[in-house]
């Protein structure tokens, strides 16, 4: 345990040293992290104020790079989040690349051997001991199975999983901090987005599940003769070993080689939207990474899907937010937009819905104002996550990669064929698929699903609302009202009533003035003790009521 921390507190240090190297010391400076790892920002003010040149997106990802595999993958993740960081982040956050340097083929036989339970040349015709891919969580090699078919088999880094666990705790102990010291912390919850960010890594770092997306996309597209999944070999296949056919085609990195192939660039954009968006729209189950380097192109324009470790997956309730969300920019009905985000049940506190739907109403008057065949989806949800952001609602996690996904199909696509358009493929996939809502069958089950609630209602009815009467006759029963900000609406009766009562002392002291002064104008009795008593009563009145309006004055300011 005290090794345990002790590594903890160095590779804290360590990170904290790399961000400060990197131009962010005075941010962590005010948080007060320096000082708690006794950290001299003096010693690194030379490198701070060098990189201060770049900007704060190219400062970041140098940092991730330098920090590791973790951090790379966390970078990945966050240019996902465009609910949270400005544009030139995230641009810059998307050009962190897992590429790095190769680990030697001695780990790599004693991984397999010790996950496969045999040596490596009883299980492998051939293997291949130069990579054809190394990245932060694994390498791929090429090699042929006993039966003589072709593989690739991705290995996992020796001690990954314990420096990402090292990693993760560190970043759970920033995240409370975050939560519990900034304004932002209690907007956004860090400690949540952690959370999801080591759920996803977890999944990635379990090879066993990357061969289960597979499987699944396997059944998604089975009838679909455009899109292929490699097929895992399950013997082969471990958490820290996966084995695969290797997919003979050309990456959708190198255009110059599809157009040497003769290979149609519209064919293969159209199959690739087509394909990217039933996985969202229909299935909820899509590729959360599809950069070109993750996709093959086969000699008839079909299309392989790689390297399947990060998923998007959305529930059917998602998905019809999604749809309607998507309506909404095709038909390009703001209301649908912002039935759509509350729906999301993404607000941290209550927003002014009115100028919620003013501001959907500009956004679609400066950006949807275009004809449909130039609208940029990709455009369309920075907008719309720009202005969320603005009035304090986090997007849920998978949409943003949902979101992400589609600005990535989305440049693919103008790469290949700039005439054609996301937005034109989606509108009759999504228009086919909203009719699948209201079909008889859900309605059916919808109203029975209703019937039964209504049931069950029925049947409690009574017994509730006779242990709610015998409540009321045997035990205590109270009733608390409330009124929201009684208090100031109490101060405001106060000064009311206040106003009210020196108005009728007033009132009073006038009647008793103007009476005197009538009766005597009244009495026609010249140099009687009369005159001399009224004046003598007068004084008398007016003194009191004076005392009398004084007193009240005081205990006014006494009462607050």
């Amino acid at each position: 345990m005290a090794v345990s921390k002790y590594r903890k507190f160095k590779r804290s240090k360590q990170i904290v040293t790399i961000f400060v190297n990197h131009g962010f010391g005075t941010l962590i400076d005010r948080l007060g992290i320096l000082k708690y790892l006794k950290i001299e920002k003096q010693t690194k003010e030379y490198t701070e104020r060098e990189n201060l040149k770049l900007s704060v997106g190219e400062r970041l990802k140098l940092s991730f790079e330098e920090l590791g595999p973790t951090f790379i993958k966390l970078g990945q993740i966050m240019s996902t989040r465009p609910d949270l960081l400005p544009r030139d982040i995230i641009h810059e956050l998307e050009k962190l690349q897992d590429a790095v340097a190769p680990f030697p083929i001695t780990e790599v036989r004693e991984v397999i051997e010790f996950e496969l339970g045999d040596k490596l040349e009883n299980i492998f015709r051939e293997f291949k001991e130069e990579p054809i891919a190394a990245a932060s969580i694994g390498q791929v090699h090429r090699a042929k199975l006993l039966s003589g078919k072709e593989v690739v088999v991705k290995v996992q880094r020796p001690n990954i999983e314990k420096n990402i666990e090292l990693d993760i705790g560190i970043l759970k102990d920033l995240a409370d901090f975050i939560d519990n010291r900034t304004r932002f912390g209690k907007l956004y919850s860090f400690s949540k987005m952690v959370e999801e960010f080591e759920t996803t890594l977890t999944n990635e770092l379990d090879f066993r599940m990357e061969g289960e997306n597979a499987e699944t996309f396997k059944v998604n597209f089975e009838d679909d003769a455009n899109v292929i999944v490699p097929e895992i070999s399950w013997i082969h296949t471990t958490n820290r070993v996966i084995t695969m056919e290797e997919i003979q085609g050309t990456s959708l990195k190198n255009f110059e080689v599809l157009d040497q192939l003769g290979l149609d660039k519209t064919i293969i954009a159209r199959n690739l939207a087509n394909s990217i968006l039933y996985q969202i729209l229909r299935d909820g189950f899509f590729h959360g990474d599809p950069h070109p380097g993750n996709i093959m192109v086969l000699e008839n324009n079909t299309i392989a899907f790689l390297d399947l470790g990060m998923i998007g997956q959305l529930n059917n309730h998602r998905k019809n937010q999604f749809l309607k969300m998507l309506m909404g920019i095709t038909l390009k009905d703001s209301k649908l937009i912002v039935q759509a985000i509350v729906e999301l049940d993404a607000m941290s506190e209550r927003i002014n819905m009115r100028n919620l739907e003013k501001d959907i109403d500009r956004l679609r008057d400066q950006v949807l104002s275009v004809p449909l065949s130039q609208i940029k989806i990709g455009e369309v949800f920075n907008e719309i996550f720009d202005l969320a952001f603005s009035y304090n609602i986090m997007i849920p996690g998978e949409f943003t990669m949902l979101a992400k996904s589609l600005i990535t199909l989305e440049g693919l696509v103008e790469k290949l064929d700039p005439e054609l358009n996301v937005l034109e493929i989606a509108e009759p996939i999504a228009g086919k698929l909203v009719f699948t809502l209201i079909t008889p069958e859900k309605i059916g089950r919808e109203i029975l699903g209703g019937a039964m609630d209504y049931s069950n209602l029925v049947r409690k009815f009574p017994s509730i609302f006779l242990n709610f009467l015998d409540k009321m006759e045997h035990d205590d029963f109270t009733v608390q009202l409330k009124l929201k900000e009684a208090d100031r609406y109490a101060q405001k009766l106060d000064k009311a009533f206040n106003r009210l009562s020196i108005s009728l002392v007033l009132l009073s002291l006038s009647i008793v003035i103007a009476g005197t002064i009538v009766g005597l104008s009244l009495t026609d009795v010249e140099g009687s003790n009369f005159i001399t008593v009224a004046s003598t009563t007068l004084r008398g009145s007016l003194i009191i009521a004076v005392s009398t309006f004084v007193a009240l004055i005081i205990a006014i300011f006494r009462s607050k």
